[in-house]
């Protein structure tokens, strides 16, 4: 007898009679299987469904690309540049935008926000590791981080009176 068993990306293979096998299986799912579940409930990894469900009313896919959409101006600055990095993400993992990375002047052309006003807020959030900075062949470009989104959505959550997603 030969069993295979595929749970996520772990695989295994059993073979031999039918009582080892039996026996081999139990054992590998009262071993393995709790120990993922346990690892599943800390790991953090926002699919892009999950992104697009926290954020469905401030952020937009527009002709001319992934954009911030506020009415009013409730939002801080750092708030409108974390969420253009995550509309930037949310455009790259729907194919409407090469990468997931903004460079100042592309933040500044999306948010219409002071040059220096970004600058300074970036270097903040950099510091507390909500933004990571990468250096490219294109010049200095930033990224939302798993810990940004989190900050995000709960201080979004706290301005729109919505239940926060996690």
């Amino acid at each position: 007898m030969n069993v295979t068993i595929s749970y996520g990306t772990m695989r295994a293979e059993f073979s031999g009679d039918a009582e080892e096998v039996l026996a081999s299986v139990n054992t590998f799912l009262t071993k393995e299987i709790p120990g993922i579940d346990l690892a599943r409930s800390i790991f953090v990894n926002y699919s892009l469904t999950e992104l697009v469900q926290m954020f469905p009313e401030t952020i937009k896919m527009t002709p001319e690309g992934p954009r911030v959409w506020v009415a009013n101006n409730k939002l801080s600055d750092k708030e409108v540049v974390g969420l253009q990095l995550i509309a930037a993400k949310i455009g790259h993992g729907t194919g409407r935008s090469h990468t997931s990375a903004m460079s100042l002047s592309e933040l500044q052309s999306a948010t219409s926000l002071n040059p220096k006003s970004i600058s300074s807020r970036l270097s903040e959030l950099v510091k507390i590791r909500y933004i990571e900075k990468e250096a490219s062949d294109t010049g200095i470009q930033y990224r939302i981080t798993t810990q940004g989104i989190h900050w995000l959505n709960a201080a979004i959550s706290k301005k729109t009176k919505r239940p926060q997603q996690t």
